[in-house]
């Protein structure tokens, strides 16, 4: 082997210590007398691409080989993580990492503060989506995603005197080194226009859709790699670029400003995530930007489809088109379109590939999150889909009359045209244009079959199921807890990394004293580690002996931050009052959407209270209150290991599954939490011994709400919230928000469509009974083994092997790795 091959794709300590050099020389153009960090950071990341590459050429020539069937995965976020370390532990070189960069004189752990975290999503959305495409690669089954390389990310949340200021996510600033431009594979997507129709020379009735304004999506790749196999998979993101960079007449004539301007429009496509669409434009903008991302994905797919097949119609044999959440549900119009308007399918025909292709996720029972867009909107962006989906409507409706006997209302109910109110239903739209529709948890697949759709359930017998969700214990264990992995190593075998379900050895260990104290032990050092973290971030630290109490998770009122925040007003005035309880942190962390304000008033009111208890002799060692800004992965990593106590706390019938829930448990934090989404599993899989449950269940709170709920009768049967709400109201906690603080107790005495107020005392004696079971040293941490040991059933490899039998059809495809001089194909195309 020559040392240029070698030098590329050796895994020895000298090859590696010799690509990295070769990159800082010729990639960096330092020496390591002059390179910086950020130097040494890049020439490491790029030493590490070079062998993702070389397994991901090889990827994609076997599957090009066997001709597999893929799964292509649509979804507006992917909340990656930074990539080095993760990357590092995949080739199993992370350990040489770390004594290489020793070599240097530097520390591993100041080269991966280099990377920023990517600006790619937001919440369990966007992380389940990361989660799936690792597990997907570690599984060798075939698959792509498609999302969008989005400029500034949501956003980089500061608090300043406790309000959330939103500030652009700079993450490409200093460039990405774990993408690749694919220029080749541009898109060109039409917008705007009109619609002409008429019959061809051949006799056959066809649409044409002229006039549009174009603009082009150029991908880019990042390579997601298995762990301890060869298999690397593509994400493929679409970035928005102008179809005319510059006008030169505006320029020369002195209207510079109108020169760039149509440019800088284009392209505010995929500067942010969910642009806020609480004004016309913004809504006008969010309906673009979804229908780019999938007319670039689906242009996509159909190129690389018809690369190797002559026909689109074996397109369901070969490709699985999943849609994660409502976001790309304009896929189903889309292939539609293209199916009958490019390839002159008859309908029939075309919407048998589209439905058997198609597989829809959903993750909400919100109702309001469900999206609708305005027909008039809608129609000015694509009058052609607006054709496409009244006709789907049509035709849908037409199958409802028959199968209901002339049925009106249901017809009505089911509709995917709302005519009354001018709008189009998008989860009807992927409902009725996909063979699966799944839930993320088995409460929440029944209260979708149940609540949400009840009708469409009917109509499409056996579509609808669940699969629940699940978390990748490479980032969220290995990696974020190495102390605990080498527990398990030892306990129960290295091959857990790969097969969760040999965690449920350790249940033989569950009253070991002598695991009890490891398991402390590596709880400790996380908090030490967690405090040095919190401080570096430039706020207060924790005291690594008491009990740490977290919530985190984005910000809205049905995950019950305000509950949370009462919780420690009421603790708070208890010490006030003398007694004598538990030392505790609480540490709660989260984004509010910019326009949410209600939500934004909840982080202003913890961040007041926090202020105020730290400020107070009397709490001082009992009670701590933090609050963690620009919530991501990477602090996700940093806290999840060291808590103690995971809140899990929304109203019941609510969460869709969550995620947090799963990655906590993994890591030995004990849950209090509602019977909501996957804290049913979770509960059941650990026993009620070591979960900590109060509160309404969904029936209840159903039947609470058709009752007619009345907070100000459960406020006054209850001092402690009396208590609490006067507080508020007398602007206690800083007098200058006082208003923000009694217009919060306000909405709690004359609305609460959360139930904060009915789960309040509920809440409080778990609380109670968390601080008592935690004095019993011993059975505390058996309840901490058990949580580790039963959560193999959360891990993403579950989960992705359920939607893959179930859903999808594959199978998987061992890869080995391609001699650099034969002939491959380039990564990503295929």
């Amino acid at each position: 082997m020559d040392r240029t091959e070698d030098d590329r794709t050796g895994m020895d300590p000298a090859t590696l210590r010799r690509a990295v050099l070769d990159h800082l020389h010729f990639t960096q153009a330092k020496d390591l007398s002059t390179a910086t960090p950020r130097d040494a950071y890049v020439a490491v990341a790029r030493a590490v691409w070079d062998r993702l590459v070389h397994r991901w050429t090889s990827t994609q020539r076997r599957y090009r080989e066997v001709d597999a069937k893929r799964v292509c995965y649509l979804s507006m976020e992917y909340l990656l993580g930074r990539q080095l370390e993760s990357h590092l532990l995949t080739l199993g070189v992370r350990r040489m990492a770390e004594l290489g960069a020793r070599e240097f004189g530097l520390e591993l752990e100041s080269l991966l503060q280099q990377e920023p975290d990517p600006g790619l999503g937001n919440g369990g959305l966007g992380r389940l989506a990361a989660c799936f495409m690792e597990s997907l690669a570690t599984l060798d089954l075939p698959a792509v995603g498609y999302g969008l390389r989005y400029e500034f990310g949501i956003f980089r949340q500061e608090i300043r005197d406790g309000w959330q200021v939103e500030q652009p996510d700079e993450w490409l600033r200093r460039g990405n080194p774990w993408e690749i431009q694919r220029p080749e594979y541009t898109m060109t997507v039409p917008f705007g226009g009109y619609v002409t129709q008429g019959i061809d020379p051949d006799g056959r009735f066809r649409v044409r859709w002229k006039d549009a304004h174009r603009i082009h999506g150029i991908p880019y790749d990042m390579p997601v790699p298995g762990y301890g196999t060869n298999t690397v998979h593509t994400l493929r993101l679409w970035s928005a670029h102008a179809t005319e960079q510059f006008d030169l007449r505006l320029f020369n004539d002195g209207d510079y400003r109108r020169a760039v301007e149509q440019k800088a429009v284009d392209e505010a496509l995929t500067k942010v995530l969910y642009p806020s669409d609480s004004n016309p434009e913004g809504k006008r903008l969010r309906l673009m930007q979804q229908w780019f991302f999938v007319c670039c994905s689906v242009a996509d797919v159909l190129r690389r489809h018809l690369r190797d097949h002559e026909t689109v119609t074996d397109l369901p044999d070969k490709v699985a088109l999943q849609l994660n959440d409502t976001h790309p549900s304009l896929t189903v119009a889309e292939l539609m379109r293209v199916l009958v308007d490019q390839h002159e399918l008859e309908w029939d025909e075309a919407w048998q590939i589209t439905t058997a292709t198609c597989g829809y996720t959903n993750h909400t029972l919100l109702p309001e999150a469900l999206e609708r867009w305005s027909m008039d909107l809608f129609g000015e962006v694509l009058p052609r889909h607006l054709q496409i989906v009244q006709e789907i409507d049509r035709r849908f409706l037409r199958h409802v009359h028959v199968h209901s006997k002339g049925d009106a209302e249901l017809a009505q109910r089911v509709a995917i045209v709302d005519e009354d109110h001018r709008q189009l239903r998008m989860a009807h739209l992927a409902v009725v244009g996909s063979h699966r529709v799944n839930g993320v948890a088995e409460l929440h697949g029944q209260l979708l079959r149940e609540q949400l759709m009840p009708d469409l359930d009917a109509l499409f017998p056996g579509r609808f199921t669940h699969q629940t969700n699940g978390v990748t214990p490479r980032r969220f264990l290995l990696q974020c807890n190495p102390g605990l992995a080498e527990i398990l190593d030892r306990r129960v075998g290295k091959g857990w990394v790969q097969d969760m379900d040999r965690l449920v050895g350790l249940l033989q260990f569950e009253h070991d004293p002598e695991l009890h104290a490891e398991l402390a032990a590596v709880r400790r050092a996380n908090k030490v580690r967690l405090d040095e973290r919190l401080r570096a971030w430039g706020g207060p630290g924790i005291d690594p002996d008491v009990l740490l109490d977290v919530q985190v998770k984005r910000i809205h009122e049905y995950k019950r931050q305000l509950l949370c925040t009462l919780h420690v007003i009421w603790r708070y005035h208890q010490l006030r009052e003398g007694a004598t309880l538990l030392p505790r942190t609480v540490l709660l962390g989260g984004k509010a959407a910019p326009s949410y304000l209600r939500a934004k008033h909840h982080v202003q009111l913890f961040c007041d209270v926090a202020r105020t208890v730290s400020a107070d002799r009397v709490a001082r060692g009992q009670l701590d209150v933090v609050f963690v800004p620009d919530y991501n992965v990477t602090r996700a990593q940093r806290i999840i290991p060291a808590a103690d106590l995971s809140e899990q706390i929304s109203m019941a019938g609510m969460e869709a599954s969550g995620t947090g829930n799963m990655k906590f448990m993994m890591n030995g934090a004990i849950t209090v939490g509602t019977l909501d989404g996957a804290n049913v599993e979770i509960r059941h899989a650990v026993g009620e011994e070591a979960f900590f449950l109060f509160g309404l269940d969904a029936s209840d709170v159903a039947l609470t709400r058709a009752r007619g709920y009345d907070p100000a009768r459960t406020i006054a049967s209850s001092p402690r919230l009396q208590v609490v709400l006067e507080l508020l109201e007398q602007g206690y906690f800083d007098p200058e928000h006082r208003v923000v603080h009694a217009e919060v107790a306000r909405y709690l005495r004359e609305e609460d469509p959360f139930l904060v107020t009915a789960d309040f005392d509920a809440y409080v004696d778990i609380q109670d009974a968390v601080d008592t079971a935690r004095a019993d040293e011993a059975g505390w941490w058996s309840k901490v083994v058990r949580n580790i040991a039963c959560s193999g059933w959360f891990s993403s490899d579950r989960t992705i092997r359920g939607y893959a039998e179930e859903i999808w059809g594959l199978r998987p495809v061992d890869v080995p790795l391609v001699p650099l001089e034969s002939e491959g194909t380039e990564p990503g195309v295929r």
